[in-house]
Order: structure tokens, then C-alpha cells, then sequence
């Protein structure tokens, strides 16, 4: 059964601009559509999750998506809002990629089923890497005018640019690479519409267009919303750089807390953008953020649903529990379930030690780890002092003045985490 994706699409904000005549085609019949991803990684980052996701209400809707590794694309350069090109990478690194890809992707889509309307991967580079120059200008080419490649605004920004150092004739022809994929996934796939961020639509139209001209067809665009964020700062991009899907760049404890740091203002629009809860669900959710908006239930929810999604539920209550450690709501065991990765990520930037392994094995006094060796406190005293104040725990467990840190105190047979009252945590790390 169709469902009507562009009303879908509207109500969750994801809508910026619809080709005439779209919506009525995509009622019409079960119809093939496709986004493009850049393979110069081998993992997406969350730059990337609008794009996956309307692919995602695509097919739920009844519809076949396509995602198209931009494998001979990914050679050039999409001039569309960079001011530099791109490295080019050799294919069976792009290759590599591709399939980190495909793997990401299969978290949202379903390519295995035995339904009409399956999700399908495919790379530009399998039908451009026999296409000689000649013939590209002489079939391609020769249908597009330079005026008409001129008027996109990706041409003309770069080139008025006082920043840019102009642009190549490689990326210049970009376009014209890009147009040809929907013109041979028209012909080859059936595929009659081409999605992507608002950045995209010079580039969509030119396939609309090469369609029209070459094939006397009728293709069709819908572009999305490039999402930002309310205070003005980049989406998608952290202290320290992408937020990316794969657990190795982005663990999912980072990944979660991406999304829970996330403005009352951000966390109502990302829960229609990046969740699949219905409407009026998430309706339910907003009024009851408003009511008591410092119980984060918003920002709570699209956390869970976002790492649920990408990663798995059990990486989403281990993201939870590391969460909580901060808080005080854990125990010596919880912190010993971390591991090592995500044990460094809640305690980064926490002042830290490094003790010879030796003096752990031997047995450490705790005024010495606190002061002396450890440098969390700046003396004896005040160690012994604290330490009658009930006021020092190892691990999340209180201690008194006569503990011995042993090898049995070690998280990842690495970390002794010692704190001071609720807040003041030292991290001694064994070398």
C-alpha cells in the first residue's frame, strides 16, 4: 500500500523544496527514487542521517530507495557549498568504503527482503569507469549548455568567492557527471525521482533536464532542509570534529550524548527528523517537555531512539549506565562493565595521574595515591583530612583512612577512578 510520503515528509519539517507534479507521481504507483553518499570515508556521520532517513520513510511509505555510492563522483568533487576540492581516493578504497556503507545503511533500510520494493545499492563508478571522454562530451556533453551550468548557484558562489581560488574544469563538470546518473538509473532502474539537501537541487534539476532531453522523459526532485542548529553552531560536529555512525570514530556513549546535550529548541525538531515515532506520539512527547522541560524528556527520548537505531539497544543502556556514572546513581561494578574506550570518554578532560603497575600490585596507601603519588590532593594532610570527612571514594565506593589500593581496584586492569565529594573525580592510570 502507498502511503503519502510528501505529507509524511511535511509534517516532520523535512521538506524544502517539491518538484510540480512529485507528490501526485508518488501516489500514483510504487516508484524508485535515489540519494547520493560521498564514499571519501568508509563510515557516514550524522551529516548524512536526513539523507538516510528519506530513504528510510521512502521505502516505509512503499516506495523503492536507492542508495548510490558516489564512487566516480567521489573522484571529482561536488563544488556545492565547499570552497575547496575534495582528495581523490583510489577505488578499492572506495571500495572498502562502499561497503562499510552499505552496512550503516542496512540499520534503516532493508535490502535483503524478497519485497517489490527492497532497497538497492549501487555505485556511479560501475557504469562511468568505461565511459571514455569522448563520449561523455560528444552523448552527454553536448546537451547542456554552458550558460545553463553557469546559472547554478554551486558554480556561481564559487567562482564570486573572494575566498575561493576559483574552480577547476574537473569540478565544473560535476554536475553534468552527477545528471547522468539519474539519466542512466532512469533508464537502467525505473528511477524517476532524485533526492538530497537543498544544496543539491542545481544538481538534481541538471539530471531532470538531461532526462527531458536526451530520453524525452519526466524525472522528478524533492530537496530537504539543511538542518542547523539554534544557536547557530554547525549540526553534526562536535569538539571533536564529526559525529560519525561508526562505533570506532564516534563511540556510542559520545554518539548519545550528542543528541542529550541537544536545546529544548533542536531536540522538538531532530525527534521528527531522526526519529520514526508518529506524529502523535511526539506531540505527546513536546507537551510533556513543556511542562517540566529540566526532565529533558525530549532530549531523553531522541537520544534513545537515534542510538537504538544506529548502534543497538545494549550499546544504548551501556551508553546510559556510562551516563549515570557522572551522576552519582553508580556503583565500583557498573564502572568495572566500561570499556576502555568509553571509560576515557565520560572521564575526558579529568585530571589524571600515571603510577608504576608495581606499586598497585604491592599494594598502594590511599594518602599516597591522593597526595604524594597521585597528586589529586595537594598534601598529606589534607588527604587524612578529607579522608575523615568521609569525603574520598575509590571506584564510586567510600573509603577511610586505612584502604590499600590493590591490582583487585583495576578497571580494564588500567584505571583506579578516585573522587572527592559529588563532583571532583582523578583518574590514576597504571603504566
Amino acid at each position: 500500500m502507498i502511503k503519502n510520503f510528501v505529507e509524511e515528509l511535511t509534517w516532520r519539517g523535512m521538506i524544502h523544496t517539491v518538484m510540480p507534479g512529485a507528490e501526485e507521481h508518488l501516489m500514483e504507483a510504487m516508484r524508485s527514487a535515489y540519494v547520493g553518499f560521498d564514499p571519501t570515508a568508509d563510515s557516514l556521520h550524522i551529516g548524512n542521517l536526513v539523507p538516510i532517513m528519506l530513504l528510510a520513510h521512502y521505502q516505509r511509505c512503499g516506495h523503492k530507495p536507492i542508495a548510490l555510492v558516489g564512487g566516480a563522483t567521489g573522484m571529482i568533487g561536488d563544488p556545492s557549498g565547499k570552497s575547496n576540492e575534495r582528495n581523490l581516493l583510489d577505488e578499492a578504497t572506495l571500495r572498502h568504503n562502499q561497503e562499510a556503507i552499505k552496512m550503516q545503511l542496512a540499520h534503516f533500510l532493508d535490502f535483503e527482503s524478497d519485497a517489490e520494493n527492497a532497497a538497492l545499492l549501487v555505485n556511479n563508478y560501475d557504469w562511468m569507469k568505461n565511459f571514455t571522454f569522448l563520449e561523455f562530451i560528444r552523448d552527454v556533453g553536448k546537451h547542456i549548455t554552458v550558460n545553463y551550468m553557469m546559472a547554478k548557484d554551486s558554480v556561481k558562489n564559487r567562482i564570486s568567492s573572494d575566498a575561493s581560488e576559483g574552480m577547476s574544469f574537473t569540478e565544473f563538470t560535476y554536475q553534468l557527471v552527477q545528471g547522468y546518473d539519474f539519466l542512466h538509473l532512469y533508464k537502467e532502474k525505473d528511477c524517476t525521482l532524485q533526492m538530497g539537501g537543498s544544496d543539491q537541487w542545481g544538481n538534481i534539476t541538471t539530471g531532470t533536464e538531461l532526462i527531458r532531453r536526451i530520453d524525452s522523459g519526466k524525472g522528478y526532485a524533492i530537496t530537504c532542509p539543511l538542518i542547523t542548529k539554534s544557536d547557530g553552531s554547525k549540526f553534526g560536529k562536535s569538539e571533536g570534529g564529526n559525529v560519525w555512525l561508526d562505533p570506532n570514530r564516534t563511540s556510542p556513549y559520545k554518539f548519545y550524548q550528542y543528541w542529550l546535550n541537544s536545546s529544548d529548541e533542536d531536540a522538538e525538531k531532530y525527534i521528527k527528523i531522526f526519529t520514526f515515532l508518529d506524529k502523535e506520539t511526539i506531540e505527546a512527547l513536546v507537551k510533556e517537555h513543556q511542562e517540566a522541560p529540566h526532565m529533558r524528556i525530549l532530549q531523553k527520548r531522541l537520544a534513545e531512539e537515534i542510538t537504538t537505531m544506529v548502534h543497538s539497544r545494549d550499546d544504548l543502556d551501556n551508553a546510559i549506565k556510562a551516563s549515570n556514572i557522572l551522576f552519582g546513581k553508580s556503583t565500583s561494578s557498573d564502572l568495572k562493565e566500561l570499556n576502555e574506550q568509553t571509560f576515557l570518554d565520560v572521564f575526558d578532560g579529568v585530571p589524571s595521574a600515571e603510577i608504576e603497575k608495581s606499586s598497585i600490585e604491592n599494594g598502594l596507601d590511599i594518602v599516597a595515591a591522593l597526595a604524594e603519588q597521585g597528586g589529586f590532593l595537594n598534601s598529606n594532610g589534607e588527604a587524612r583530612r578529607a579522608l575523615k570527612e568521609n569525603s574520598i571514594s575509590v571506584n564510586k565506593e567510600k573509603v577511610s583512612g586505612d584502604y590499600v589500593i590493590t591490582s583487585n581496584d583495576l578497571i580494564n586492569d588500567k584505571f583506579v577512578l578516585l573522587q572527592r565529594g559529588k563532583k571532583n573525580y582523578f583518574v590514576i592510570q597504571v603504566i
